[in-house]
């Protein structure tokens, strides 16, 4: 599926319940992971220690963090649209968002993503993306929920 190209409010608000589109796969490897886990501080074995894994979780892998899941809502964000002529784009918060399945080591997810809403705040668009993170050959989702965006369009 090629990108959605935006360059107005106006083309977004024709997007208004529509999917936007689906990214492609992104792989997560222990290393990413690991990295992950040294950005955060977040050590807990589920997460970095491969031979415990094997023994005593329940998964008998290494999972990703959730938060490495959503953290990945960006880049992937980034591979179905491309939005001209903006000052700025901001995060402005999730809504109703659950983690529905753990994504083990080496898994690759990838993210489909529809335009929810759109909210002319004074020359700001609010864009309310449902979204939902899925894992390969899985049939329940990692993620999902509702990210809401600022763009400030020139």
């Amino acid at each position: 599926m090629d990108k959605v190209v935006i360059n107005s409010y106006e083309e977004f608000e024709k997007l208004v319940g529509q999917q936007l589109g689906i990214s492609d796969y992104v792989e997560l490897p222990q290393e990413r992971i690991s990295l992950f886990a040294d950005a955060t501080l977040d050590h807990q074995w589920i997460h970095v220690d491969t031979e415990r894994a094997k023994t005593d979780s329940p998964y008998h892998s290494t999972i990703a963090h959730g938060y490495l899941t959503l953290s990945m809502l960006p880049y992937l964000w980034n591979q179905i649209i491309e939005v001209h002529n903006l000052k700025m784009m901001v995060n402005y918060g999730m809504d109703k968002m659950k983690f529905g399945q753990a994504v083990l080591v080496g898994q690759s997810i990838r993210l489909v993503a529809s335009l929810h809403s759109l909210v002319n705040l004074r020359g700001v668009a609010k864009a309310e993306i449902k979204f939902a993170i899925e894992i390969k050959d899985q049939p329940k989702k990692a993620l999902e929920g509702i990210a809401t965006f600022l763009y400030y369009f020139e």
